[in-house]
């Protein structure tokens, strides 16, 4: 932009002076062949003292040197308004300008106004200001609900740490507890102590996003082994709730990537699908299309508000605001899951209806 409104002031300065120059030789021009060629009889009639000093007087100027004379003055002062003209207007808008950034930062100005040469730049710094001040109101808005999530937090680690102890006392206080209560005790300790992982897990996240730069460490990845030893990972907890993961893929499909990243993100779109899933079968499907490969996750559940939908990948936003679900997390997952296929040059996005809720992921397969 600036490189432009230089140049434009330059052309702007040496056509000027051409054309003034051409005027100003042509107009000379004009004036000493009309003084030759007329005779001023009508001045003669009215007073031919006027007449005499007249005709002496542009006979005198007819003089090659005196007319050379005097036109490089009049020229010089030309070219030196011209010039001075020229110079003052970037001044003028040094200043505009040095008023204008300090209206960027000052909230309390809505708009910027600039000379109109500067429309686009004033255009420009409009855009800026109110980028600026969106993201300064997202980032309020985002310290406000991470401050408010560390306090769930730290409350909701009391309930489970609460639990256990509860229960452990009890196991160490009645030595002859009958095994079958003996192993139920067990059962709820060990459960609060997984929910207790969790909530921990959910702070470090939180103090993670904010002070950690994601790096990827890429290298060819087996996408097909890939999810298959990340569903052979939950089998666990989706035991634990009765339900499975259908993997539907074609071709072995190689990937240049982070595999631990990869696998975060593909784990907690699975997560989700155990978490909110109505049904007992979550589809992972995989196509290959091009020079790219969709990764699609969907479940059975309640459909999503397309309002919370469009919010789903902020960070430190929850479909589910209740802090007392075991779905309830940070808000995080989703947020870190998709700076990490866009660093992977990916794309990921959502749909949900009243049958089906899906999570599309498309990354670029490695080039042979």
């Amino acid at each position: 932009m600036k490189n432009k409104l230089f140049k434009k002031t330059l052309i702007g300065f040496i056509i000027k002076t051409i054309v003034l120059t051409i005027l100003m030789i042509g107009l000379f021009y004009a004036i000493v062949t009309w003084v030759n060629k007329s005779n001023f009889q009508w001045i003669y009639n009215y007073s031919p003292k006027i007449y005499y000093k007249l005709i002496n007087f542009f006979h005198e100027f007819s003089d090659k040197q005196k007319f050379f004379n005097i036109f490089t003055i009049l020229w010089l002062i030309g070219i030196f308004i011209i010039l001075y003209r020229t110079i003052k207007k970037p001044f003028t808008y040094v200043q505009e300008l040095s008023q204008a950034t300090e209206k960027m930062l000052d909230q309390g100005v809505e708009y910027i106004t600039l000379p109109k040469d500067l429309i686009d730049l004033e255009k420009t710094m409009n855009h800026l200001k109110r980028e600026n001040e969106k993201n300064e109101r997202r980032a309020r808005e985002n310290e406000q609900k991470k401050n408010d999530l560390v306090v769930y937090l730290a409350h909701d680690l009391k309930t489970p740490l609460t639990s256990m102890i509860g229960y452990l006392s009890l196991l160490d206080e009645i030595k002859d507890m009958p095994k079958k209560k003996r192993e139920k005790y067990i059962e709820i300790a060990l459960d609060k102590s997984y929910r207790l992982e969790e909530l921990i897990n959910e702070l470090f996240d939180i103090t993670r996003f904010n002070s950690e730069k994601i790096i990827l460490e890429k290298e060819e990845i087996n996408l097909n082994t890939m999810l298959e030893q990340i569903i052979d990972d939950f089998y666990p907890i989706l035991n634990n709730y009765n339900k499975k993961v259908e993997l539907d893929t074609e071709e072995k499909i190689l990937l240049e990537g982070d595999p631990d990243k990869l696998a975060r993100v593909f784990g907690n779109l699975i997560k989700n699908a155990i978490y909110y899933s109505t049904d007992s079968l979550i589809k992972m499907k995989v196509e290959k299309k091009d020079n790219d490969v969709n990764i699609i996750v969907s479940n059975h559940g309640k459909e999503i508000n397309p309002d919370k939908l469009k919010r789903i990948f902020e960070k430190f936003y929850r479909i589910d605001s209740s802090r007392t679900t075991k779905t309830g997390g940070s808000g995080l997952g989703l947020a870190i899951a998709k700076e990490i296929v866009e660093l992977h040059n990916g794309e990921i996005h959502a749909t949900s209806n009243e049958k089906e809720t899906s999570f599309y992921v498309k990354l670029p397969i490695k080039n042979k």
